[in-house]
């Protein structure tokens, strides 16, 4: 990604309620143009984070810098921020039109100035010819696709997300992923994101905070995020990983030789150990589609492991099995694509595993 210079800066900033300490050192740069996203579990401190950028909280102490300007005793309407709610707050006695331009009212432009930067704003969230429509009306995406365009029709530096599509189906989610990232591509403006949704945030971001209990655990892009956890936290709350026992038997320039439960003795780059090089006991990380079954008839030259599959689960496209391997007390997880002509094994089969030493993971 090309380098951008810092739009928001976030310098040793502490929330505290009371005796709660809802945010707890946050340091952190956010770029112009960037698609950010704060992901973590319910109660991390993402909203309250994201509610500080904007002005609804206040900090404890440490600083808020948006475009260079401390933000100190700034209310959020004087700041260059908008929002878009979890809940859009969509005015139902309004227009649509209405709505959009609710925000212009006082902002001393003419009616025909208004009525034109409605329409833009709603052709640019796919909602062209709408405005006369009855908010009340539309459907669950149409509200999304409102409440996004009353905020980009005020023409901020900094669109923030606070969970805008968690109350939709799957599919039109889904659908609203897309569009929402070509739309921010469309404005280039910054866009930060709250979600727990982890293959929300994957899609949708440039980088991604991973917060736990008012600290960033983990910030990084979405692909160094997956494949290099800095921790196991981080490993299991991103998409799905097994883990393994394992030893770290000794160090020879970048290369750390490791006992595996169940895999054995092999040698990883240092690079494969994100969060530093153990000294000892040690725990290993793969993702379910780094490994495959070899069914009947194929060869490989990877290591292999044997075991015997304990459950199946068909999704399609995808077929997920358990199989616990010989000398491993724990199934893993592994997944395989449903190609013409692969048979879908059963419970209670045994099975040739595949895997490559370059996927593994090592975490102290």
């Amino acid at each position: 990604m090309t380098t951008r210079r810092p739009l928001i800066e976030l310098h040793d900033v502490q929330k505290y309620y009371g005796d709660y300490h809802a945010l707890r050192g946050i340091t952190l740069d956010i770029e112009e143009g960037e698609f950010f996203s704060l992901l973590g579990p319910s109660g991390c401190g993402k909203t309250t984070l994201l509610r500080t950028i904007a002005g609804f909280e206040d900090v404890s102490s440490g600083v808020v810098l948006l475009d260079g300007q401390d933000m100190d005793r700034v209310p959020p309407n004087l700041r260059p921020t908008n929002m878009v709610f979890q809940s859009y707050a969509i005015f139902p006695h309004l227009t649509v039109g209405q709505n959009v331009g609710f925000g212009l009212r006082k902002s001393g432009k003419s009616k025909v100035e208004i009525a034109a930067a409605v329409d833009e704003a709603l052709e640019m969230v796919g909602l062209k010819g709408y405005g006369a429509r009855a908010a009340h009306a539309l459907s669950g995406g149409q509200r999304q696709r409102v409440a996004l365009a009353r905020a980009l029709i005020l023409k901020p530096k900094v669109l923030l997300l606070d969970e805008p599509l968690s109350a939709l189906d799957k599919k039109l989610r889904e659908q609203m992923q897309s569009e929402l990232r070509r739309l921010q591509r469309q404005v280039g403006i910054t866009f930060i994101l709250v979600t727990h949704d982890q293959e929300e945030a994957l899609i949708m971001s440039d980088r991604i905070a991973v917060m736990f209990e008012g600290s960033i655990a983990q910030l990084d892009s979405p692909q160094q995020l997956y494949r290099r956890p800095v921790n196991r936290k981080v490993g299991d709350f991103i998409g799905v990983m097994n883990f393994l026992q394992a030893r770290v038997l000794g160090q020879t320039g970048r290369m750390v030789s490791v006992d595996v439960e169940g895999l054995g003795h092999v040698d990883l780059d240092e690079e494969q150990c994100p969060g530093g090089v153990p000294e000892d006991e040690a725990s290993i990380g793969i993702r379910p589609e780094m490994m495959s079954i070899l069914f009947e008839g194929e060869t490989t030259a990877k290591r292999i492991a044997e075991g015997q599959v304990t459950e199946v689960e068909y999704l399609g496209d995808m077929t997920y099995y358990d199989v616990k391997f010989d000398g491993v007390e724990k199934p893993l997880v592994i997944s395989m694509k449903n190609l013409v002509g692969r048979k879908v094994l059963e419970r209670g089969d045994r099975c040739r595993v595949t895997w490559d030493a370059r996927s593994l993971v090592l975490f102290g």
